[in-house]
């Protein structure tokens, strides 16, 4: 086997220490790299990457495609564990199912996936924790932790994946809007992204991402000069400053009117639709004059609005809207030139909202959903 400081020269960033390395981690040119410095042909990396991202193997063993020698080399000099299935519960409808995560460190992420009539979504997670602060959302209760690496990311996907699979099944859209901001670890989930997009790989098509922001300007701003044909979604709530750094308190950075209009320059940059979310909270947010007053911000600006009826919570003094209200918000919105979706609560009876299986695990915290949105990309 290769000696540390022949992986050294080839792969820095990607290795602390021999045989610490996160196989999800690594992108194709490194595992080519990894595969040259145990002399092996060409055809093993690529071997290696179908392995992963289209057979959905877990586990050196079960590449059987490759010699015996080589399987050894690979358990022994990267990880295939890193993320571990520690919880699974299934809505009573069987058409939620959420997963939480152990880490190699013992922290804990949540990872959903819910099922439509044609569509198949997923909910990853970018961090432990999160540091917005939300005050609906069970993530932002527990504080933050870390950031996941971009393999953290991906192992989420692949399980699901794997998961769909052997039922004949897919998936179809991927958001990221699980726990944490994905914005604050903007280079590891890029960097996810651009690895399940690889065409050689799992090729899932960019339009069937999104990605979900409390709205880091500065990332919207470098986002949109990039151009990639990922969807973004911003979580709004509010309409005016004082509203929304009541329950947002990213809010106090990056004002309304600085977000909309780095929202606009995203739009003209990009030429794409932006989707805005919205949490109907009973008596707060959900009138026909807010609904007027958030057609005034938005207008012009080419967008959607996902609104939902908020989750109701023991962390969140707020109820849910009605059915009724959230209708007559709607057709404001739409009356008003602003197209609005009123999305389905879904996973309730298993808590599906980000970070309450995790909060629990933390802190031993009752019930308390986050107020994430299933945002149907492309």
């Amino acid at each position: 086997m290769s000696s540390p400081e022949t992986w050294r020269n080839w792969s820095e960033s990607a290795l602390n220490k021999l045989g610490t390395m996160y196989i999800y981690d690594l992108d194709f040119s490194e595992i080519e790299q990894l595969t040259k410095s145990w002399n092996e042909p060409g055809f093993r990396a690529k071997q290696i990457w179908s392995g992963l991202y289209k057979n959905f193997w877990q586990s050196a063993s079960d590449f059987t495609n490759l010699p015996g020698t080589l399987r050894v080399k690979l358990a022994e000099s990267v990880q295939f564990d890193s993320l571990v299935p520690a919880i699974k519960q299934v809505s009573s409808d069987g058409r939620t199912i959420k997963t939480l995560f152990a880490l190699k460190d013992g922290l804990k992420i949540e990872a959903v996936l819910m099922r439509y009539d044609r569509r198949r979504t997923l909910c990853i997670s970018t961090q432990v924790g999160c540091a917005m602060g939300c005050t609906f959302c069970a993530t932002g209760q527990m504080g933050f932790s870390r950031n996941l690496s971009s393999g953290e990311i991906i192992a989420q996907v692949m399980y699901y994946a794997k998961m769909l699979h052997e039922e004949n099944d897919r998936v179809t859209n991927i958001v990221i809007m699980g726990m944490g901001e994905p914005f604050h670890n903007y280079e590891n989930t890029i960097s996810a992204i651009n690895r399940l997009n690889d065409a050689e790989g799992f090729h899932f098509g960019a339009r069937r991402f999104t990605i979900s922001t409390s709205g880091l300007i500065p990332a919207i701003r470098k986002f949109a000069d990039e151009k990639n044909q990922v969807n973004l979604a911003v979580s709004l709530h509010a309409s005016d400053d004082e509203s929304r750094s009541k329950m947002m308190p990213v809010n106090n950075k990056y004002h309304l009117e600085d977000l909309i209009q780095a929202c606009r320059y995203y739009v003209e940059v990009t030429g794409r639709r932006i989707t805005f979310e919205w949490a109907l909270i009973n008596g707060v947010n959900d009138t026909p004059e807010q609904a007027v007053r958030l057609a005034k911000l938005l207008n012009g600006l080419l967008c959607h609005v996902n609104a939902i009826p908020l989750n109701p919570t023991t962390g969140f003094t707020g109820q849910a809207t009605t059915r009724e209200r959230a209708e007559i918000f709607k057709q404001t919105l739409e009356q008003n030139g602003i197209p609005c979706t009123i999305r389905i609560r879904r996973g309730i009876d298993i808590q599906a909202g980000c970070g309450q299986l995790a909060s629990q695990e933390k802190i031993g915290a009752g019930e308390r959903q986050a107020n994430h949105l299933d945002q149907e990309a492309g």
